[in-house]
């Protein structure tokens, strides 16, 4: 997980190190390219990577060789690398932060997998799996979700696609006092979900405001269930951030 250890903690998982080429290298260690040799490796979060880790990967892709770190030995590796990221790296290319020649070296086979709000039917299928997971896990005995429950995991938003679900269903089983979980034992994001006529009552309400209250209305919304991350914010809208900027000066929120 790129996202989850500093630069030179990463380049040394990646490439390995020699001793003494770091406080606390007291040995060799050899790193992920090589223990992967003749196999696969996923990259799980690469938009994370730093410019500069990304230029020695793209080198390792382009030469097939890594060097420790600390060292001078130029080691031959053959390696399939696959990636994941939730960011729009095309977006990521035009704000810098990620290297084109790198993408197009990785982009040979795209699978592009949708949020989790965009494919509801695949909830309650996720939803058991990680109860059946986690009840193990505690020493459960939960036989699944109240009708209740499951309904608000569906009609949920989940910003935060599959690892917010799983989360919710762990924090489920951890309350659970029954046999089955319900909306009760889920975080207070997912049980405050509105009912249907609820839903109703608001698209009623919007619909009889001016064109820019709903505009206003929508933007705020958006940044909240964003966490008010302006660029989450942005992408879900489907405009720049820098517009979003102007929209949210322009309403005063900034």
């Amino acid at each position: 997980n790129c996202a989850a250890i500093t630069e030179t903690l990463l380049e040394s998982e990646l490439f390995g190190h020699e001793r003494g080429a770091f406080t606390g290298a007291d040995r060799r260690k050899e790193g992920r390219f090589r223990l992967a040799n003749r196999g696969s490796m996923f990259l799980d979060e690469i938009s994370e990577m730093s410019v500069a880790m990304q230029a020695k990967l793209l080198r390792v892709l382009q030469e097939k060789e890594i060097q420790r770190v600390g060292g001078e030995e130029v080691l031959r590796v053959d390696v399939r690398v696959m990636a994941a990221t939730n960011r729009d790296l095309k977006a990521e290319i035009e704000g810098g932060r990620f290297r084109e020649d790198l993408y197009y070296r990785l982009n040979v086979v795209t699978l592009a997998v949708p949020a989790l709000r965009e494919r509801r039917e695949d909830i309650p299928l996720l939803a058991q799996h990680f109860l059946d997971s986690f009840a193990e896990k505690n020493r459960k005995q939960i036989k699944g979700f109240t009708p209740q429950a499951m309904d608000r995991l569906v009609r949920y938003h989940w910003p935060g696609n599959v690892r917010e679900l799983m989360n919710a269903v762990e924090r489920g089983v951890i309350l659970c006092r029954g046999d089955y979980v319900s909306e009760m034992d889920f975080p207070l994001s997912v049980s405050d979900v509105p009912a249907p006529e609820q839903e109703s009552v608001r698209e009623e309400l919007l619909a009889d405001l001016p064109l820019e209250e709903v505009e206003k209305v929508t933007i705020l919304k958006t940044l909240e269930s964003a966490g008010g991350n302006k660029s989450e914010t942005a992408r879900r809208l489907g405009i720049t951030r820098r517009t979003l900027h102007k929209k949210l000066k322009k309403y005063g929120v900034m």
